[in-house]
């Protein structure tokens, strides 16, 4: 029997972000000869109306529901996603019988306890394309589909995770980036996401990457991604920025895709942005990554202080991250730099260190969260249990409650330290609800709709950047 497959993408923060990773996985359902339809809940004021009305009018036998975020992971405001995304799963379920699949990078990093929030059938964590794919296969040919890769279901008063995914992703089919309204994503939202790669080696201990895309780098051909590009140019989009964790690990593979975007002449057509490591960052990928169109880079350095780059497992130095900013400059890019302040063993000493260290690089853009996101499977969520105490840690009573920490020696003075060391000084943005001027939460940042209203494109932190020198 033919089944329908419905996506649904739930993400209604603004500006707008694009669902990549649903734009795929129609991609590959299609490519696999299943019928798609989706419904993007972003552009309907009335979501639930929306709802009642599609599936009134679709019969399906499949329905797939993306969440991107748990919560906007600001410690300052910390907002949950999962009440509002648990009510719209709900209500989709008063409309069909339907197959519920829940996925996305939000649902991965907590499956277990989004199933049991929402009241779905089943989830996938990590790559979603080709188990949803095989899945699909199973519910129209009547069989089992318990084995298949990713799936996390409970059965029998017992919870069952499969492992995720490890299909290659070259047999992945070319991304048309047809399926969802990209051209008003890009209008409202200023940007688009591409990915080169996923997964992340890296052992930084308060990343949820690895959990949810796994520890292990999986690359994209060039030649695909450049397709992909080109797909996404003839709908009038021309700003984008990369979806990987960062774009230069390894180093090969991102001279691989700056190669192939020049040979099919699309650098001088694009700008597009990239999250980087100031590890393995040359002044020769720098000119390569220009030359393909790169017009910024943010680098997540976290500190500059070398007691804490060791206590957060990167590896990489404070003369790295001046190399990186030099070599940014040198070859005519914006650069900014994200710091993550607050996680244990954090001092007035490294605090000072690390602006400091700022200073001297002399980036265009410095964001400053103080106060770290905890979530379980962590090593820094491991280190704050072994802590016997809830010294330093704010809400996870429930994983809905979205649990952050903040160093119990700095707490009562680092918001008005770093105010002092930040001064006038306008390329730092920082979590700070008493200067909003200064606001680094990009959801429902006014500030940023109403510059992409205006027309400025491109990666959010450097809109705000030609917005307020303008």
């Amino acid at each position: 029997m033919d089944v329908n497959v419905a996506l649904v993408n739930t993400n209604r923060i603004k500006p707008p972000i694009a669902p990549i990773g649903l734009d795929y996985v129609a991609e590959a359902l299609h490519a696999a000869g299943h019928r798609v339809r989706v419904l993007d809940l972003c552009w309907h004021e009335d979501w639930a109306s929306a709802i009642a009305d599609f599936f009134n009018r679709t019969a399906v036998g499949l329905v797939g529901v993306t969440l991107r975020n748990t919560d906007d992971c600001a410690f300052t405001s910390r907002q949950s996603f999962l009440g509002d995304f648990a009510t719209m799963v709900k209500t989709i379920r008063n409309y069909t019988d339907g197959l519920i699949v829940m996925g996305g990078v939000g649902f991965s990093v907590m499956p277990e306890y989004i199933l049991t929030l929402c009241r779905a059938d089943l989830g996938v964590t990590g790559d979603g394309e080709f188990p949803l794919s095989t899945l699909a296969n199973r519910v129209e040919a009547g069989e089992p589909w318990t084995d298949v890769e990713g799936l996390v279901f409970y059965d029998n008063g017992t919870w069952h995770r499969n492992p995720a995914s490890t299909t290659p992703l070259t047999r992945l089919p070319t991304m048309s980036r047809r399926w969802l309204d990209n051209r008003r994503y890009f209008r409202e939202g200023g940007q688009a996401g591409f990915e080169t790669k996923r997964g992340c080696a890296c052992n930084c201990v308060y990343c949820v990457d690895p959990l949810a895309k796994g520890n292990r780098v999986r690359l994209r051909p060039a030649e695909h991604v450049a397709q992909e590009i080109g797909c996404l140019l003839e709908q009038g989009i021309d700003h984008f920025h990369t979806c990987d964790s960062e774009f230069n690990l390894p180093p090969d593979h991102a001279y691989e895709v700056c190669g192939a975007l020049i040979r099919n002449g699309l650098g001088s057509r694009m700008r597009w942005y990239a999250y980087c490591s100031p590890a393995s960052f040359s002044p020769e990928l720098a000119c390569k990554m220009r030359d393909a169109g790169c017009a910024g880079i943010n680098f997540g350095a976290d500190s500059g202080d070398p007691r804490m780059l060791k206590r957060l497992r990167r590896n990489y130095d404070r003369k790295a991250i001046l190399s990186a900013a030099s070599a940014c400059r040198k070859a005519g890019m914006t650069v900014m730099f994200d710091l993550l302040l607050g996680s244990p063993g954090e001092t007035r000493e490294s605090i000072v260190s690390t602006i400091e260290l700022m200073k001297s690089a002399a980036p265009d853009r410095v964001g400053i969260a103080l106060g770290v996101r905890v979530y379980e499977g962590t090593e820094l969520s491991d280190r704050i249990a072994g802590k016997n105490g809830k010294g330093g840690v704010t809400g996870g009573s429930d994983p809905s409650d979205p649990r952050f920490f903040l160093e119990p020696a700095v707490a009562p003075f680092a918001s008005q330290l770093l105010n002092e060391l930040i001064g006038e000084d306008e390329r730092f943005l920082f979590f700070d609800p008493l200067q909003p001027d200064r606001n680094y939460n990009y959801n429902a940042n006014d500030r940023l709709v109403e510059a992409i209203r205006q027309g400025y494109r491109g990666a959010y932190w450097d809109i705000l950047r030609r917005y307020e020198g303008d």
